[in-house]
């Protein structure tokens, strides 16, 4: 398609991935395209239920926790009275990285990006007074996913639930940790391994829960364009099914529970149409690829977050209008459930007051807004639906790329995603920095005076309070019997047995997360990955 003319003095412009924009669009731009299909009708463009919100609103969730699990018990209970659906949990940095609060190299972090969480004895606190077999979890972990799912696991059997009828979802997504996050612990090869055992685990023993969450918000939060991230994204989910199936299962028998997860960015209709791009994209992806045949392992199914990167410590409240925007977006783009973030997490975790007006910004659009009354009220616009084609067709040539070099295992190794990656933040960057891309009250609209606002402050007593309790945990349990878990731990990861039965026999007997995080360190080694700066 030719560029239109500009008019004198137009500015050429570009959505946030930097594909060129038209003034304007017309039926001619999308001539040739085929009849746009039905709502809940394959390849699912316009979302993967007829009716969509009629039907059921998304899963509004807060990601939260904080500091000891009984302060975020308190927190999570607040958050369902005030009307949240879900809960997400989000853990302090030592838990991400496996290593338990008492350890060296968590000193100055317990507590404070999210959660501690060190054994059973925690996720029984986490989880105090809250039926498990009622509320669904997503849990935001992924090096020690499997040993973080055993201790849930195990507290929902304490409490009598069937563990065939758990719902949640496990991010458990290790390829996007090497890409963009890098909290890894072992090389890639056998940390795939451990993400196959938890599919294979899932689909015999909690059919209801979704096993892994393949994200691409976090490529995107590295600095992603939204073609990049939704490419990389796509091309993870193809490498999870293929190591499911080498395993031995058949793609039906596991497709259906693989969800995603997506950014919800500032450029509103590139968000919209990458929404709309992946379910499209993944339908075929099934279909045709891999020969699926149940119609569920065709439909995507995400969960949206809000682009924390997009946020401020300048102008706070600029946030709230931000995270509106965005949500707008995940909403309109067909989103199964959704966070939007806090105006204040720009300096901390967001407070009490914060955490409610973010849920409460999703509550206006579900019920004041009339945006659910209708499936994809934006469908048939030139604008999106050849914006849709064009972010399909650019993310797909990325597919391939990755198909040739045999797959993204061996595209992590060679650094490609992580350059690309970076090549695409740096660009931004110097557009910021340029004036070229606006960030109000950053490099335009500035004011002298900082706004005051409440702040969650959390201190250092979280991180004592866990030394102590570890210390105890540890006088208290049966060495022998946790010690014995670990060997047998050791030789299942050393042969090729499903590990999961060896993790929940081990967090049963109260080995903490940075005890078995070691056991696996010390059959599978650790990784460090070259710099491509």
């Amino acid at each position: 398609m030719k560029l239109r003319a500009a008019g004198t003095g137009e500015r050429r412009c570009e959505s946030l991935s930097g594909i060129p924009l038209e003034p304007y669009y017309t039926a001619g731009d999308v001539a040739g395209l085929p009849v746009l299909p039905a709502p809940g009708e394959f390849p699912y463009t316009r979302g993967i239920h007829e009716t969509m919100y009629r039907g059921r609103l998304w899963t509004m969730r807060q990601f939260s926790g904080f500091a000891t699990p009984e302060e975020t018990n308190e927190r999570y209970r607040y958050l369902l009275a005030q009307g949240q659906t879900g809960l997400s949990v989000a853990f302090d940095l030592p838990t991400l990285m496996g290593v338990d609060g008492d350890h060296p190299n968590a000193a100055g972090e317990v507590g404070k990006c999210g959660v501690a969480i060190s054994s059973l004895a925690d996720m029984e606190t986490l989880f105090r007074g809250i039926p498990l077999g009622d509320v669904t979890v997503s849990m935001t972990i992924n090096s020690p996913a499997p040993v973080l799912f055993a201790m849930y696991l195990a507290v929902a059997e304490q409490q009598g639930a069937d563990r065939a009828k758990l719902s949640g979802t496990l991010q458990n997504d290790i390829l996007k940790e090497y890409i963009a996050q890098k909290e890894f612990l072992y090389p890639p090869r056998p940390s795939m391994r451990l993400v196959t055992d938890v599919i294979e685990f899932c689909a015999r023993e909690v059919p209801k829960f979704n096993p892994i969450s393949i994200s691409g918000y976090h490529i995107r939060e590295a600095g992603s364009t939204a073609v990049q991230e939704l490419a990389f994204t796509l091309r993870d989910g193809i490498e999870y099914v293929d190591w499911a199936l080498e395993r031995g299962l058949k793609v039906d028998e596991f497709a259906p529970r693989l969800s995603f997860f997506f950014n919800a960015h500032n450029d509103f209709f590139e968000e919209i149409a990458k929404y709309r791009a992946a379910r499209r994209m993944w339908a075929y992806i099934m279909r045709d690829r891999y020969g699926a045949r149940d119609e569920r392992s065709w439909k995507m199914r995400f969960h949206t977050q809000t682009a924390g990167c997009s946020l401020t410590w300048q102008q706070p409240y600029n946030n709230v209008i931000r995270t509106t925007i965005q949500a707008l977006a995940g909403v309109l783009g067909g989103t199964q459930s959704l966070h939007t973030n806090s105006l204040d997490e720009a300096y901390a975790l967001p407070s009490e007051h914060a955490v409610t007006l973010a849920l409460r910004t999703q509550q206006v659009i579900a019920h004041e807004s009339g945006i659910p009354e209708v499936a994809d009220p934006l469908g048939g616009s030139y604008y999106l639906e050849w914006l849709t084609n064009e972010v399909e067709r650019q993310a797909n040539d990325y597919i391939r790329r990755i198909d040739g070099m045999g797959g993204m295992i061996p595209a992590i190794e060679q650094s490609f995603p992580q350059k690309e990656i970076a090549d695409a933040s740096f660009r931004y960057q110097r557009q910021v920095e340029k004036g070229e891309a606006v960030i109000v009250g950053v490099n335009r609209f500035q004011s002298e005076e900082d706004e005051q606002i409440e702040l969650l402050q959390i201190d250092d007593s979280a991180a004592r309070r866990q030394e102590e309790k570890l210390a105890a945990l540890r006088r208290k349990r049966d060495s022998a019997k946790a010690n014995a878990c670990l060997d047998r731990l050791r030789k299942a990861a050393a042969g090729e047995e499903n590990t999961m039965p060896h993790i929940l026999e081990a967090v049963k007997a109260y080995v903490t997360v940075g005890e078995i995080c070691q056991a696996f360190r010390d059959v599978f080694g650790s990784w460090t990955e070259t710099s491509v700066l």
